[in-house]
């Protein structure tokens, strides 16, 4: 049966969703990116990091043997789910307010059901409006692909040559490890186990290695804006162009240009892995 008949008639409802912007997620992602606190009480949230909000932590049972819910209010209905975070938009009205209560409203945007090279695949975009005292704050567009079963063509290779070098001004090289990924995977209630399960990883989903979180490529390319640019970001667009493996060495580079900033992470042997677009105030 294909992907396109499973998903006949799949129309999720709306969610709507409550929850305070507390500075303790704040705090602990600023550590993790070796910083001192990004926002405290009553100042504005960097762009994005709402992702440490409005979690969901279903129960044990609940989980599949990937560590992600066997099912979700947004998760299509497709047998042995697999998942990938691809990329999505986002535009800031006006900063969320750390220590105030928000809410999110969340739609299912888009879903369509394409050819790619290894088989079918199900992109869904999910779109969640944050609000807070009644304002329209962030609007949040979160693209994901669904592949289902295995996939006995698809092969990754981890990357080899020299490291990254880049000539833009702004420049943030990370070194991907074990820890990184562990704390980031606890910030954001994310039980893949690609992330954190070596023999799962490699044995199961046949990578090369732990992969590094694509959300977490996504943030750190917004570094290079926090820590360089005083103009607040309106708006970005980003999108995850290639695994990153725990180990492999990267470089998140970028440059402003006038009222924009195009920004990459970079790896070994010429390698880009993601790419994003912001537009400044």
């Amino acid at each position: 049966m294909s992907l396109r008949t499973q998903l006949d008639g799949w129309q999720p409802e709306p969610t709507v969703d409550r929850d305070v912007v507390s500075a303790g997620p704040v705090a602990a992602l600023s550590a993790v990116l070796d910083q001192l606190p990004a926002a405290r009480e009553g100042e504005p949230l960097p762009p994005l990091w709402h992702w440490l909000h409005f979690l969901e932590w279903p129960r044990q049972q609940e989980l599949g043997a990937d560590g992600h819910p066997s099912a979700g209010h947004f998760l299509p209905p497709i047998p042995n789910r697999r998942r990938m975070f691809a990329g999505g938009r986002s535009r800031v009205n006006s900063p969320l307010l750390v220590g105030v209560e928000a809410e999110r409203i969340s739609t299912l945007d888009s879903v369509a059901v394409k050819q790619g090279s290894t088989g079918e695949m199900v992109f869904v975009t999910v779109r969640s409006e944050l609000r807070q005292r009644g304002q329209i704050r962030v609007v949040d567009e979160v693209d994901y692909v669904y592949r289902s079963g295995e996939d006995s063509r698809r092969v990754f290779e981890p990357a080899s040559g020299p490291p990254p070098e880049s000539s833009h001004s702004w420049q943030l090289p990370v070194d991907t490890d074990p820890t990184l990924l562990f704390r980031f995977s606890a910030l954001t209630a994310n039980a893949h186990r690609i992330h954190y399960d070596s023999p799962y990883a490699t044995q199961v989903e046949r990578y090369p290695g732990l992969v590094v979180h694509g959300p977490l490529l996504v943030l750190l390319m917004l570094e290079l804006v926090r820590r360089d640019e005083p103009r607040p970001v309106r708006s970005l667009d980003y999108r995850l162009r290639r695994p990153v493996f725990c180990g492999e060495p990267v470089l998140v580079h970028g440059e402003p240009a006038g009222s924009s900033a195009e920004l990459a992470v970079s790896g070994a042997g010429g390698h880009t892995h993601a790419t994003a677009r912001v537009e400044l105030a």
